[in-house]
């Protein structure tokens, strides 16, 4: 397993939290010297070729400017396309191809619950997505070929967009600072900051490595959704020895205050908000990666091979890299282990060891609790 990042170049990693991450942009050249990728161009189209895999084609002068493309594709669209200026990007591609997943270790150094996929683009001469900006912090590593990078202003909902096009390009850029990108190069860009990456030549290859910024909205909405789902007709405003009043129409202060409280309980339970945060960060981006449920007697049956196994040899289970692993800590050497939004009891070491790396070892002295959560997750295919 790669070892985490201590240094992006020459700057300590505390450096960069302290004085980058979300808040200005850093280039780092070499930041993997030597770097080959793990995937090339024809492998990267093959995988837009899958109907259960995330692919768009950008072309900047095609039907209509920025056009944009949805996949599944086929050969005869890639056949089809011009000479110059398009792209093709395929989402979460760490999903699918171990040694691309093998790149997020080097960024452990951040949550990995913070981490949203690996995007990897493809560009031909003059391809871009155009100028734009994310809403949360991109590394932009390139992989192949070279892309220039310029950097513009911060922006907002606020911000003009082109009208009649289907990307969410700026339609004003205040180009700044102007980088050439090589192979090993990676440039880090803070939320909100507009940037348009240009391909210089054919076979570029750009990987794109994406972490989660649930907005306040989505936050209180998942929240509240939950708390609805657990309460009752009868838990209802009550108002037993009000104040009476002169006017019928006020809202009165108490009211008010009663109200607020109504919505303190909901909010103010620590134990709550971090079971309802554990599941809502380890959701997976697509559904059909979600809630699998593993027949009780296969699970038995699964537990008793894995014994039978380990009277021989340890055995080495793998994460599915499309399953997202966290836990909590409860005290006693007990933990809550939270993988894909579903949430097992289990011990701490157990928990520490599966969201800690990504291969995990299995002992005969492993306990029965533990084996039997291991087994149900990998019936259901969370490991391997």
């Amino acid at each position: 397993m790669p070892q985490p990042l201590t240094h992006l170049g020459d700057m300590p990693i505390e450096e960069f939290i302290r004085d980058y991450w979300q808040q200005k942009p850093l280039l780092i050249r070499q930041a993997f010297e030597d770097f080959s990728s793990p995937i090339d161009a024809d492998e990267l189209a093959g995988l837009a070729l899958e109907e259960e895999i995330e692919s768009r084609l950008i072309l900047e002068e095609g039907a209509q400017p920025w056009e944009l493309r949805c996949g599944p594709f086929s050969e005869e669209d890639f056949a089809g396309l011009p000479k110059d200026k398009w792209t093709l990007l395929v989402q979460a591609v760490d999903h699918y191809i171990p040694e691309v997943a093998d790149i997020l270790d080097f960024f452990r150094f951040i949550p990995s619950w913070r981490l949203d996929d690996i995007m990897i683009s493809y560009a031909v001469d003059g391809g871009s997505v155009g100028p734009h900006f994310d809403q949360y912090d991109v590394f932009l590593l390139q992989a192949e070929g070279q892309r220039q990078w310029q950097l513009g202003q911060m922006c907002d909902q606020a911000s003009p967009r082109l009208s009649g096009v289907d990307l969410d390009i700026l339609k004003n850029f205040d180009a700044g600072d102007s980088w050439l990108l090589n192979p090993g190069d990676m440039l880090y860009i803070p939320p909100q900051l507009a940037h348009w990456g240009t391909a210089i030549g054919d076979g570029c290859m750009t990987y794109s490595m994406g972490f989660r910024a649930p907005s306040h909205a989505e936050l209180l909405n998942d929240f509240t959704q939950e708390r609805m789902s657990l309460l009752s007709e009868e838990q209802r405003y009550a108002d037993a020895a009000f104040t009476a009043q002169d006017n019928p129409g006020l809202i009165s202060d108490e009211a008010i205050n009663r109200v607020t409280e109504i919505l303190t309980q909901q909010l103010s339970d620590p134990n709550q908000i971090k079971h309802w945060f554990a599941g809502l960060v380890t959701q997976p981006k697509y559904s059909e990666e979600a809630h699998q449920s593993a027949d009780p007697e296969a699970i038995s049956e699964q537990m008793e091979e894995f014994k039978s196994q380990l009277n021989n040899e340890n055995l080495f289970l793998e994460r599915n890299p499309a399953s997202r692993f966290a836990y909590l800590e409860i005290g006693n050497g007990e933990a809550e282990l939270f993988i894909d939004g579903q949430r097992w009891s289990c011990e701490l070491s157990l928990a520490e060891a599966l969201c800690g790396q990504k291969n995990t070892e299995i002992s005969s002295s492993i306990s029965n609790q533990s084996l039997l959560i291991l087994s149900e997750l990998f019936i259901t295919e969370k490991l391997y």
